[in-house]
């Protein structure tokens, strides 16, 4: 009697424990998939425009070749005023990023607006000796532009840069028998700029611009060369193609 006991109860063991081997296993369900968030790259095209102020720093200081006169009166120097102006322009380039460097090349085309007249004080002598000085108008920039390499360190969002190249403008001269003129010259600068969203950055700049001088002739004499050296600080927005 005891072992039919022993076998039923090792029967029963045997068939719960193979039930229980045929139940569904419960495991954990599966973690929820988190895209990783895109990581933010400089490089790409990008078109924009910038606008911004400038002042002419160009010393126009002429030295007048002796017995020059207009009219017959003797003249005897120029005289020059700095002159400044409004600009707005477009933009457009390219940058490529290789860590936290940042290599690129940009063009640029603005026109110039307001009092960015360089003039001029003729000075002149009356019948006695005496110096009389009448105000002429000087050169006028109307339009510039450049095209720079760019160069600088990211740190994430937020690029610092170097800027430098070829610069060219349009010109009108008041002064004397001078036309006008197409400069060309130099142009170098920095700036911050900084990306609020994946496309869309902002920029602060400074630079600096030499160009050729500009013969004048007056009276049928050369007196010399307009220079024109001016500084710009410039706010832009750009667009930059690509999601990242």
């Amino acid at each position: 009697m005891k072992k039919i006991l022993l076998a039923s109860v090792a029967l029963f063991g045997f068939a719960g424990a193979a039930s229980a081997a045929d139940l569904p296993m419960r495991s954990a369900p599966p973690a929820p998939i988190v895209a990783a968030a895109p990581i933010f790259t400089w490089t790409g095209f990008y078109v924009g425009g910038q606008v911004g102020y400038g002042w002419n720093t160009g010393d126009n200081d002429f030295a007048v070749p002796a017995g020059v006169t207009v009219d017959g009166v003797p003249f005897t120097g120029f005289g020059g005023d700095d002159g400044d102006g409004f600009l707005a322009g477009v933009h457009a380039g390219y940058n490529y990023q290789i860590g936290s460097f940042v290599v690129g090349l940009e063009g640029d085309i603005e026109g110039v607006f307001g009092d960015d007249d360089d003039d001029f004080d003729g000075v002149f002598e009356d019948d006695a000796g005496n110096p009389i000085v009448v105000s002429i108008p000087g050169t006028s920039i109307d339009w510039q532009g450049s095209i720079r390499a760019r160069a600088g360190f990211a740190f994430d969002r937020a690029l610092i840069y170097a800027t430098g190249g070829f610069a060219f403008a349009g010109l009108s001269d008041g002064i004397g028998d001078a036309d006008d003129d197409t400069l060309t010259g130099w142009t170098l600068g920095a700036g911050l700029e900084y990306a609020f969203t994946n496309n869309l950055t902002t920029r602060l700049e400074y630079r600096y611009t030499s160009f050729d001088g500009d013969n004048i002739v007056f009276d049928g004499e050369d007196v010399g060369e307009s220079e024109v050296d001016f500084h710009t600080v410039r706010v832009g927005l750009s667009y930059k193609f690509g999601t990242y």
